[in-house]
């Protein structure tokens, strides 16, 4: 079975789920962040089990299942929890959802992730809008023959997130006093945190934050024109001076603390922009 087959037979499975409305935004929940699914009016979910050629998340805190409904009015389709790279997937099958979302229908992409911050300006708990990333993962989504039928061979990377989106969120956080950051998010392969050295290394790179996932999957995004923005929760903070201690554990509480923020911003980013 070659990859537009498999496409083809997983968007008729979650069609069939999906089947009232097709849905505006598709969402993608990071570590710690499952807790916005709790803001979804659900009409249906599938486990990632149940969908053919879907990879499955191991990690703790993600779910592994598709939940379908409503925020605000308006249908989402959102992935509780996501397959990384470091977790044995290529990168084919890390972002294999995203193909399915487009072939569904969806053209707005909202993304989140848990990550490591490294400008000196953040604080744990954070919330920085990404506006622009910088991919250092050892595999390149787009490797391979090109899919025509969703995008070209080589993709303008020049706008990879919504300007829109991003001034949208800004103005959210403006007017109910949220304090958020703005910057670069820097996609490693993990699964090992930075060593201080690392940290290092990303913020002279140019990266404000550093994580394992979402950089895959915007390139493919915009591989095939959909309209992306994306959150990271500050869960540790690390650099040459700092020698971080941290566990999967903290960042998933690190991300807890924050989810208020998170959720305000998403479900009022769904509500207003057009």
């Amino acid at each position: 079975m070659d990859i537009y087959e498999k496409i083809n037979e997983t968007a008729r499975i979650i069609q069939s789920y999906i089947s009232e409305h097709t849905p505006e935004f598709a969402i993608i929940l990071g570590s710690g962040l499952s807790r916005l699914e709790n803001e979804v009016e659900v009409i249906s979910e599938i486990k990632y089990s149940n969908i053919p050629n879907f990879p499955k998340s191991t990690v703790s805190g993600h779910k592994g299942k598709l939940i379908y409904g409503k925020i605000e009015g308006r249908y989402v389709l959102m992935m509780a929890g996501r397959a990384h790279y470091y977790e044995g997937y290529s990168m084919q099958e890390v972002t294999f959802p995203i193909r399915i979302f487009k072939q569904l229908g969806i053209n707005r992409l909202i993304v989140s992730n848990a990550s490591g911050g490294v400008n000196p300006n953040f604080e744990i708990g954070d919330v920085m809008i990404i506006r622009d990333h910088i991919n250092m993962f050892p595999e390149h989504p787009l490797r391979g023959k090109n899919l025509d039928q969703f995008g070209t061979r080589f993709p303008d990377m020049s706008k990879p997130y919504s300007s829109a989106m991003i001034t949208e969120l800004e103005n959210i956080a403006k007017e109910n006093n949220i304090k958020v950051q703005k910057g670069v998010y820097v996609g490693l392969q993990g699964p090992s945190f930075e060593t201080p050295a690392e940290y290092g290394m990303v913020r002279i790179l140019g990266g404000d934050a550093v994580g394992m996932s979402t950089v895959p999957e915007v390139i493919v995004a915009r591989h095939q024109n959909m309209e992306v923005c994306a959150l990271s929760v500050i869960t540790d903070l690390g650099g040459p001076e700092i020698a971080p201690n941290v566990s999967h554990e903290e960042v998933l509480n690190a991300a807890n603390k924050a989810m208020p923020n998170v959720i305000l911003l998403v479900k009022n980013l769904i509500k207003r922009y057009r």
